[in-house]
């Protein structure tokens, strides 16, 4: 088969590997049939998470068909259509009974960081019944795509963890596909204002047409000033980092009202200040999480019941052989006015991907 594959910092191919094959009773090999590519690969380029040696394949979002289950797999069955979770979850351990599925003692994130992941014609999946969700056959995939990862990281890690409430004024710093998916799951949760931070005016116009009340350009270092201005000095009860850099943690921190949210979200590879000696008598909570997908099945609910659009953070599309293209739109957002790409795996080789 052909996967995209990691050769160290700022190096990846489109190559040839061997089709994945079962190795647990509990595994299943999924034909992937769309996939993307995540704000983290980006971070695994640059050499920000060790974890993931030369060699991987990448990718933990996507879509497919159930082409092999292993004999200890009773929820799915060769042909059914499924979504791929990011995070894989043995269901078992004392971090799975918890809900934190992204902590699990022989799970968790381990697609494209610690086994090789999506960005391929196939992948195994470990722990098919509980790190697989069935998708529904009206369900289209590149809005199921999108539950895979950034609308349950932007709902549990921002939203969730922020603790939206009706009536709150909430910042999201970084309009990327994983800010914009705090926005839309934040307006289940009726806020008063929603503030968009970025320094990217088209993504800013992407978010007021997502439901963004207000959008501030940070490009000229004054963005505190403006949010202030906005709220009358009073700051914002919820501030969700969506970035994952110094410079927009920081922002997090100064507009944070008394009693304020501060959720984190984005991936720090970077020493990243905490200033306690302004915010030490203010109330505030400063969460950190890792997406654990307890929220999908909810998420899939309001998907197809026209609640939620996610298929509306989708900019490009490309066949998957086109993957090395579509990794140099991506990172180059700004100029090519990229949000999430997808990738159409197009191949009817079917069982013959053995020989590829």
């Amino acid at each position: 088969m052909k996967a995209l594959v990691y050769h160290g910092p700022g190096q990846r191919a489109w190559e040839d590997r061997p089709k994945p094959v079962l190795i647990e009773a509990t595994d299943a090999i999924i034909r992937v049939t769309t996939t993307t590519i995540c704000g983290t690969d980006l971070h695994i380029l640059k050499g920000d998470l060790p974890t993931v040696v030369s060699g991987r394949i990448l990718g933990h979002e996507g879509v497919g068909i159930v082409e092999e289950v292993g004999a200890n797999v009773l929820s799915f069955h060769k042909g059914d259509k499924v979504i791929i979770s990011c995070v894989t979850s043995c269901g078992r351990c004392s971090f799975c009974r918890k809900g934190m599925y992204s902590h699990c003692a022989t799970g968790g994130w381990i697609l494209g960081n610690q086994i090789d992941g999506t960005q391929a014609e196939y992948v195994r999946i470990p722990y098919a019944d509980n790190s697989l969700y069935a998708q529904p056959a009206e369900t289209d995939d590149e809005a199921a795509t999108m539950l895979s990862d950034i609308l349950p990281t932007g709902h549990e890690c921002g939203v969730l963890n922020g603790q939206v409430k009706p009536g709150d004024i909430v910042a999201i710093v970084g309009a990327g596909p994983i800010g914009l998916s705090a926005l839309l799951t934040a307006q289940l949760y009726s806020p008063a204002e929603i503030i968009m931070i970025d320094l990217d005016d088209n993504r800013l116009k992407v978010a007021l047409s997502l439901g963004a009340t207000k959008a501030v350009n940070s490009s000229d270092g004054k963005a505190v000033e403006q949010v202030m201005a906005l709220t009358n000095a009073a700051g914002v009860d919820v501030a969700i980092e969506a970035v994952g850099i110094p410079a927009t943690f920081g922002i997090c921190q100064s507009i944070i009202a008394p009693g304020g949210r501060i959720a984190n979200v984005g991936v720090h590879g970077k020493l990243v200040e905490l200033h306690l000696e302004t915010l030490w008598d203010r109330n505030i909570t400063i969460t950190t999480r890792l997406v654990d997908t307890v929220t999908t099945p909810m998420l899939l609910k309001t998907v197809r019941s026209a609640r939620l659009d996610p298929k509306k953070l989708v900019s490009h599309r490309f066949d998957l052989s086109e993957i090395m293209k579509a990794y140099d739109t991506f990172g180059n957002a700004a100029k090519e006015h990229a949000l999430k790409v997808v990738l159409k795996n197009t191949c009817s080789c079917g069982n013959t991907a053995d020989e590829k």
